[in-house]
């Protein structure tokens, strides 16, 4: 009988987690540039439009390159992902030194390999370690690359160029760079060894000092850190987690999905459906709307949850193939 390989299992995983945490559609972590104000407004569809003409009279202008990466691993279809391989390829031929459009081929690798599956996974790692090394290198400002390096390094295993060690003396260098990307960086680590109560420590205590690179780490060690509290079924100390996120970002989704979710985890399904439509007001997804099609199901409302089901199953990015299939499942009973 063939053992499991576990090294193949955490290979994907951190693939799986680095893809995540970079291809969300946000600024570039280094330069503001002009089209920031439209993607804080998520106005994606005027990005794109805005891109493309830039893109048709400088073939290789690299901020409209990079967004345009941004923009297809955000509509998240795989059929798209070797356009974008390209996109920051081209970036990176005209601008070697533009440590942005190598963090975006690290995005757009780390996606494909996620995707692919383990042989792919083999196939892209060491590019897509390098990538967002070679992103730090170039600005080590650039923290949402650090971000991304860090996880790697947190859960790919050594020979592949993660590790424990590797992870530390990320942090140590890191300080010297900013003390609260090393303080936010810690607290990834002491998660990962559910250290809850450090981690929360460190991630609420960071002096970000209004930079935006560093508020968007804070928010991915707050969320990561309430939705492990949620699955260790510390639901108490994931609402308190998502209630801070949320006083500190009052216009992000995030804090309000992740209260919804603690809630409905505790089968308080009337209590969840208000905060799962105050995040699906300020950044709609396919997510927040299957959990309220399940919170409506469970209150006995057909015609709302069909409602919710239907919008979930249509949303791009599209729901796991799990979620997607049991909201297939549900609709035919509901129907």
């Amino acid at each position: 009988m063939t053992k499991p390989n576990h090294t193949h299992h955490r290979l994907l995983i951190a693939l799986t987690v680095a893809s995540i945490f970079s291809s969300a559609l946000v600024a570039p972590a280094a330069n503001a540039h002009e089209y920031e104000a439209l993607i804080k407004a998520k106005k994606y569809v005027e990005v794109d439009r805005a891109a493309t003409a830039k893109l048709s009279v400088e073939p290789n202008n690299a901020d409209a390159l990079v967004v345009k990466t941004e923009l297809i691993l955000n509509e998240g279809k795989d059929s798209r992902l070797d356009e974008a391989a390209k996109l920051a390829e081209q970036c990176i031929a005209a601008h070697p030194k533009n440590s942005e459009c190598h963090e975006a081929l690290g995005n757009v690798l780390g996606t494909k390999a996620m995707r692919g599956g383990f042989m792919s996974a083999m196939g892209y790692v060491g590019k897509i370690r390098d990538s967002f090394q070679m992103a730090v290198e170039l600005d080590p400002k650039n923290f949402s690359a650090r971000n991304s390096l860090m996880e790697f390094y947190l859960q790919a295993p050594g020979i592949v160029g993660g590790g424990t060690s590797k992870a530390k003396n990320f942090i140590i260098e890191t300080n010297k760079v900013s003390p609260a990307a090393g303080a936010l960086l810690q607290a990834s680590m002491d998660l990962k060894d559910e250290k809850f109560d450090k981690a929360e420590a460190a991630a609420l205590t960071a002096n970000i000092g209004g930079v935006e690179a560093l508020a968007s780490m804070q928010r991915s060690v707050l969320s990561n850190l309430g939705h492990g509290y949620v699955n260790a079924k510390r639901f108490s100390d994931g609402e308190r987690i998502f209630h801070e996120f949320s006083l500190r970002y009052p216009d992000n989704a995030t804090g309000f999905y992740g209260m919804g979710k603690a809630l409905q985890e505790q089968g308080k399904m009337k209590e969840a459906i208000p905060h799962l439509e105050k995040s699906i007001v300020l950044d709609a997804s396919a997510f927040a709307y299957y959990r309220v099609a399940k919170c409506w199901q469970a209150l006995s409302e057909k015609a709302k949850a069909i409602a919710a089901f239907e919008k979930a199953l249509s949303f791009k990015p599209e729901l796991s193939k799990k979620s997607k299939s049991d909201a297939e499942d549900q609709l035919k009973l509901l129907r």
